[in-house]
């Protein structure tokens, strides 16, 4: 039996730039697992449409897709929009929805991998401080995940780190970097928690105008595009965690 088609489910956005970074990211994930199937759909503003992957899969005879939405947390999109699409798909196609990205440890290491690009080196980690800026959420769940990953980034040696948020949700990027300069920390640098390019992750940069260091988005780091492949791997094997499935006739 064939391995199930990995389908990349991300948000979408009218910058450019997000969709060729996420395609970037897919094809890092593909060439993880030479062999495997991998597709990517957008569930608003950029082409192809997730309904319209699962139609071209199933009039390709396909018939499992493990479904991994490109988010960082557990929220509206991952509760509510992606089940609702997946539940449309056509009849015959069985469909496994995959968990979210995160809470990871190899989140965590993006972050710092982006961090120490951006000019800082594990030396620097004891006298800086990290504002962790995400794109911003209503949802406790997903704000719960952002406040873990802070804690977890904090744990492998940053002097500090404050959760912030683009959107939704406060502290804003710029009060975070100014309560860290209040407390005294000597340098500042501002880590967006998000995968692509952006409104939101502009709103980010702007408001890291008086932070040290800005570090660039998680992109397609190795350390995500290994994240997707273990997500993937994880649905499979937990059968029939989550699924949906119209049958055929």
């Amino acid at each position: 039996m064939s391995a199930p088609v990995l389908l990349v489910i991300a948000h979408g956005s009218r910058d450019p730039r997000h969709a060729a970074t996420v395609h970037a990211l897919v094809r890092e994930a593909g060439s993880l697992r030479p062999g495997l199937r991998v597709e990517t759909a957008f569930l608003d503003f950029n082409l192809p449409s997730v309904p319209g992957v699962l139609d071209r899969l199933a009039a390709e005879g396909v018939r499992d897709v493990v479904a991994l939405p490109l988010l960082l947390t557990r929220a509206f999109h991952a509760k509510a929009d992606i089940p609702a699409v997946l539940r449309q798909a056509p009849a015959g196609l069985r469909i496994r929805q995959a968990e979210v990205l995160g809470p990871s440890p190899l989140l965590v290491a993006a972050v710092q991998r982006r961090l120490f690009e951006a000019g800082l080196t594990p030396a620097d980690t004891s006298t800086t401080g990290v504002v962790l800026a995400s794109a911003g959420s209503t949802d406790p769940e997903a704000i719960a995940a952002i406040a873990e990953t802070a804690r977890e980034l904090r744990r492998t040696g940053w002097c500090s780190v404050r959760p912030a948020f683009a959107s939704a949700s406060l502290p804003r990027t710029e009060d975070a970097v100014r309560a860290m300069r209040a407390d005294g920390v000597r340098r500042v640098a501002v880590a967006p928690y998000v995968i692509a390019p952006g409104r939101l992750p502009d709103r980010i940069a702007a408001g890291a105008a008086d932070a040290d260091v800005l570090a660039d988005v998680l992109g397609p780091s190795p350390e995500l595009a290994r994240l997707l492949v273990d997500r993937y791997e994880e649905c499979r094997a937990s059968a029939g965690k989550r699924l949906t499935t119209r049958a055929a006739g």
